[in-house]
């Protein structure tokens, strides 16, 4: 018995060293160069080449409105408000009209773009009214933290730059959208949940005068009394610049 247990010991370690023998570290020990490596292909010694002409950055355009390029001579962007949603240290109160020129300075096409784009990626967290209940939340994630309602006092007098830092760089439990959504979607998405606030918290003095009369003319509460929410979020302001 113990002649034919040593027997089998031995075949396990004489497996083992085959199975052994098989493995390589080709996988982790690559033939590549790592960032800042030296290199003796080129004769500057640098595996680190130069940007081929016309390369485009993955996340953000390279190009400004002016054409001359979106970094400056000291390396700052030519519009940190639209990029940031600061303003040197301070949070942007209006959409940078940059912004809005993407958007043909239209209102209502940036609160239509900020609607479709608010559906796709917010909806689900902070519900279609900006209550912070959306589906998500009843499943499971209220339990661990609360989306914001956009209703509160506190959202409702926060700048609009906030929205935009928070789609770009996420805030609690919430990821940075950054590399899902473009600049002036995320400015076309902060708008929107102005809109939002303006749904459930409009005053009738928000309104332009002549959509006041609207207002106050038959029929209008069940037709809307027009406007709409571009109408509502150019006169609470925050919206857009010129």
């Amino acid at each position: 018995m113990k002649a034919s247990a040593k027997m089998v010991r031995a075949a396990w370690i004489a497996a083992s060293l085959l199975l052994l023998a098989g493995c390589h570290v080709d996988m982790w020990n690559q033939p590549k160069y790592k960032p800042q490596d030296e290199s003796e292909l080129f004769p500057d010694r640098q595996a680190d080449r130069p940007l081929v002409t016309g390369t485009v950055p993955r996340r953000e355009r390279p190009w400004s409105d002016d054409t001359t390029g979106y970094v400056t001579a000291t390396g700052g962007r030519q519009d940190d408000a639209f990029y940031t949603g600061y303003q040197g240290k301070n949070l942007v109160t209006t959409v940078p009209a940059q912004a809005m020129r993407r958007f043909d300075n239209d209102t209502k096409a940036l609160l239509r773009r900020g609607q479709y784009q608010y559906n796709n990626f917010c909806l689900p967290c902070h519900g279609r009214s900006g209550d912070g209940r959306g589906m998500i939340t009843q499943r499971g994630l209220g339990q661990r933290r609360m989306p914001r309602n956009f209703h509160s006092r506190e959202m409702r007098d926060i700048e609009i730059g906030h929205f935009y830092d928070v789609i770009t760089n996420g805030f609690g439990v919430m990821f940075s959208y950054a590399s899902r959504i473009d600049p002036e979607d995320r400015w076309a998405i902060a708008a929107y949940v102005r809109a939002l606030q303006l749904s459930q918290n409009a005053r009738p003095e928000d309104l332009p005068a002549e959509e006041r009369q609207r207002l106050m003319q038959p029929g209008a509460a069940q037709t809307g009394g027009g406007g709409g929410a571009a109408g509502a979020a150019n006169a609470h302001g925050g919206t857009t610049s010129q």
